[in-house]
């Protein structure tokens, strides 16, 4: 299973782009802070992450406000260039 749910701030946004069939992509950034867990020690995690989105899901985002909470769920997978991950953005909410 490959699902991915963050709450997170976008903290950069590209101009939205279309693919040659049209369809509308946005390319964007995503900041999260929490705290977790881990072998029973609390610690902050903070983490930036690329991020797309596609169709109408990447218009809305577009009008998204900067540093605004967020939690979006999708899946990662490479990046076209194969350097590092990008989450594919498939639903958000505001919090």
């Amino acid at each position: 299973m490959n699902r991915l749910q963050l709450q997170a701030a976008v903290v950069q946004v590209q101009n939205l782009r279309y693919t040659p069939a049209g369809i509308p992509v946005l390319n964007l950034v995503l900041e999260h802070e929490s705290q977790q867990t881990e072998l029973d020690t609390p610690r902050t995690v903070a983490l930036q992450i690329r991020a797309v989105a596609f169709g109408p899901l990447a218009e809305t985002l577009q009008k998204q406000a900067l540093n605004e909470l967020a939690v979006f769920d999708g899946f990662l997978a490479n990046a076209r260039n194969g350097k590092g991950v990008v989450f594919h953005i498939q639903a958000f909410s505001k919090t």
